[in-house]
């Protein structure tokens, strides 16, 4: 794909999200906007930077176990303030996977292979979004509501038919049928271990259950009076809108998504577009720490700058230089 294919995915991206975003707050006005930013309290705060915390140290084992499979091992310390960072990235950022981008580049970086870092970085990325979608489906299930089905459906059988159709055009010639048999034969090392298959699955359940839990604590926090059966099910469209890739920093298809499902159970489509407010307010903030990792690898980074900059003019004894690049 070339620079202009992706640019121009990038700004359909964006201008989805816009018109996501605007037509929602047409129809719904701009008091739940207020309403969502006005709910954030320092006890919602904390209940919120607590279970986003255990989403991204599920998150990040997740990922340690694909990228241990795929020979990419890493430390949890490495692994929990990389996934912070992504996460930030993801939430300012139009799109919502340039952060996952740039943690693959990282970590490609860092391990000498881009593209295997690429592989990891998506793979596990993947895998969480099968997991939360069958999640999803089971959880309405469970409580006999099939209506979403049909949208959720829809997106499971394009998404299918889009894989097939790549594959076969793969397939068509040998070296698309190398990549092929490559990438299956990496994903049988990856999720070919029932330990490993299990850690990544029970990593993802995690996850999902932690971001519903935010969004439930978002949903009281404007006063939504609910049932716990209608707000775990509120909660699990929203995300599942959320992971859809037509966003500004995951506004857009959440807000849309959960002004409807509240208006369907008969809470108001105001009243959910508040929820879904908040809990934008509140993933936000709950990210922050990502914030810190930029900026204290930035200030990293400046420092190596200036000290490679002044390296050639300062009266060194070449022992002490070989010192300070072993340590750089």
């Amino acid at each position: 794909m070339n620079a202009v294919q992706t640019s121009t995915r990038r700004i359909l991206r964006l201008g989805g999200g816009v018109i996501v975003v605007a037509s929602t707050i047409a129809v719904v006005g701009t008091g739940p906007l207020a309403r969502g930013v006005l709910a954030v309290s320092p006890t919602v705060i904390l209940a919120a930077v607590t279970f986003t915390a255990v989403a991204t140290l599920a998150a990040t084992w997740r990922w340690r176990v694909v990228s241990a499979a795929l020979g990419l091992p890493f430390t949890w310390a490495a692994g929990v303030a990389a996934y912070y960072r992504s996460q930030f990235l993801n939430s300012v950022l139009p799109g919502g996977v340039i952060g996952d981008v740039h943690r693959a580049y990282r970590q490609g970086r860092g391990a000498g292979t881009p593209i295997g870092a690429a592989r990891t970085v998506a793979t596990e990325r993947i895998a969480g979004q099968v997991v939360q979608g069958v999640v999803t489906v089971v959880v309405l299930s469970v409580l006999g509501l099939t209506e979403p089905f049909i949208g959720f459906a829809w997106i499971a059988a394009a998404a299918f038919l889009v894989a097939v159709l790549a594959t076969a055009v793969a397939a068509a010639t040998e070296r698309g049928r190398r990549f092929v048999r490559r990438e299956w034969s990496l994903l049988r090392v990856t999720f070919g271990s029932a330990r490993a298959s299990a850690s990544i699955v029970a990593a993802s359940v995690v996850v999902v259950v932690a971001h519903s839990a935010t969004f439930v604590v978002a949903c009281l926090a404007v006063g939504v009076t609910a049932s716990p059966r209608e707000l775990v099910t509120l909660a699990v469209i929203a995300l599942a809108a959320a992971a859809l890739p037509l966003s500004i920093g995951g506004w857009g298809p959440r807000e849309a998504a959960s002004a409807s499902a509240f208006a369907l159970v008969g809470l108001g489509a105001g009243v959910g577009l508040a929820a879904s407010t908040a809990f934008g307010v509140l993933t936000l903030i709950s990210v922050a720490p990502g914030l810190v990792v930029v900026i204290v690898e930035w200030a990293a980074a400046r420092a190596v700058a200036a000290r490679t900059v002044a390296r050639p003019t300062a009266m060194t004894h070449p022992a002490d230089i070989r010192t300070e690049e072993s340590l750089v």
